[in-house]
């Protein structure tokens, strides 16, 4: 056999087991379950998210009333969503994600009847906004705390939190597509319909789900007690903190583009509901190939670095959106968008996650949450109040000048924020310590240049 040959026949096994680590968590049984389940729900979920605000911009024509409805379906995070982070490192998480999706279910099937028999009103669909809001206040942290239990090792974790972001953005680009098409067939109402049938297969997955039961200490501290400590236990680390400021900065000012998408849809491009779904699902494939790009990591090192560049990509995005009158051009930077704002989303679940110790990851998960949600109505309502007064284009182009600046200023923090995390992953054996640099957890006879890499990490993080 040639040498050339020999080298191919050598490299095949190499390129198979570097594959192989891509859906290392899906050899999980319970992993399997509850990605089955969501797969399905999710699609029916964006179809709702998309129509929601489509019935209302139908029902009232103003882009105030999208900030309205936005701030009412999501302020109960504001409120409930660090009660919820205590509750969840309390009692069972499955429990209660299965209570949240029944609720969630009968809401949806609450506003499909309304809008099929035309009943519906802006008001009770902004009742029925707040209903839902207050389930999700619940459901986020139980599901984001949940998965550390779906998998046995933060290795696996990291890699599970990007699956489950590949899958959810697999929906965000079907979802909003089949929504802005079956809404310019006949209306809203089928796709309340289609989500509220959908969360059967997600219920069902998550009776079948077996999680080992763990003791738990009795808990004699008041939940006010626990508040306190998941807040001083956030603000007593540069990384989180700094990742949540980041991060709820973005989330007030940049996420909130998505309620306008009626008006750039209608006002802006000129076209209707089968626009939004199109504009949207280009969202969606931007997210889907961020979140792909984060199941193809090995581990978290240098993954830091992502979140001032996502704010960046993420905000000049916006700017540019702003600027466009085109369809074709607004969809391919709705694809910018989407990998830049969903590149960012995944990468601070995954290294708070990681950074986290698992007696708190409730509580920290629920101001994620809340960072991630609970902001999200003062921005719908400040956008909305904005694109009244200074039009669409003009907000998101102040949001995303916003959202770079945001990104600047961390990353004028990441040589501290690298200086605190890196102790901590060589704690967790993530990160090579000074006498086992082959805990970077790969083969150095096939990937040399990863021990060049573990080895220039490791000098860096010396005093």
């Amino acid at each position: 056999m040639s040498s050339q040959q020999s080298t191919k026949a050598a490299g095949k096994p190499g390129l198979i087991k570097s594959l192989s680590h891509t859906w290392r968590a899906l050899r999980h049984r319970n992993f399997r379950l509850y990605m089955g389940g969501q797969s399905i729900s999710l699609i029916g979920t964006w179809m709702t998210r998309v129509a929601i605000f489509w019935l209302a911009y139908r029902l009232t024509g103003s882009s105030l009333s999208l900030g309205e409805v936005g701030f009412i379906g999501q302020i109960p995070t504001f409120f409930l969503a660090p009660l919820a982070g205590v509750l969840v490192d309390r009692i069972d998480r499955r429990k209660i994600m299965i209570v949240t999706q029944i609720l969630a279910m009968l809401e949806s099937l609450a506003l499909a009847a309304l809008t099929l028999a035309r009943m519906i009103n802006i008001y009770e669909l902004m009742a029925l906004a707040f209903l839902q809001g207050c389930t999700t206040a619940f459901d986020t942290p139980a599901r984001q705390a949940l998965m550390a239990q779906l998998v046995e090792t933060r290795d696996e974790l990291s890699n599970a939190i990007a699956l489950n972001a590949a899958m959810t953005d697999s929906s965000r680009l079907i979802g909003p597509s089949l929504a802005g098409l079956l809404i310019a067939a006949t209306n809203e109402g089928w796709c309340f319909l289609v989500d509220g049938i959908s969360f059967i297969a997600v219920i069902v997955s998550l009776l079948k789900i077996r999680i080992k039961s763990v003791a738990r200490e009795p808990v004699k501290a008041s939940m006010i007690t626990q508040l306190r400590e998941g807040w001083t236990y956030i603000t007593g680390s540069l990384p989180l903190r700094s990742i949540l400021l980041l991060f709820a900065v973005v989330s007030l000012m940049g996420w909130p583009f998505m309620t306008l998408m009626p008006v750039f849809a209608v006002k802006v491009l000129h076209g209707g509901a089968h626009t939004m779904g199109f504009l949207t699902g280009a969202v969606g494939l931007g997210a889907f190939l961020a979140a792909m790009s984060m199941v193809l990591r090995r581990n978290v090192l240098g993954l830091e670095i992502s979140l001032p560049q996502s704010a960046l990509l993420f905000g000049a995005g916006l700017i540019c959106f702003g600027f466009s009158h085109w369809q074709w051009l607004s969809m391919l930077i709705m694809v910018i968008t989407g990998l830049g704002m969903i590149k960012g989303l995944v990468t601070s679940n995954t290294i708070m996650q990681t950074l986290t110790e698992e007696r708190m990851r409730g509580r920290v998960m629920s101001y994620y949450t809340l960072a991630m949600l609970g902001l999200a109505p003062f921005g719908n309502l400040l956008a909305g109040l904005m694109a009244n007064a200074i039009g669409a284009p003009r907000t998101v182009m102040i949001s995303g000048a916003i959202c770079i600046a945001g990104g600047l200023w961390f990353w004028s923090q990441l040589r501290r924020i690298r200086a605190e995390m890196h102790p901590i992953y060589q704690r967790r054996g993530i990160f090579p310590t000074a006498g086992s640099v082959q805990k970077i957890g790969v083969d150095l006879e096939l990937r040399p240049e990863r021990l060049r890499q573990g080895c220039d990490l490791l000098r860096k993080s010396q005093p």
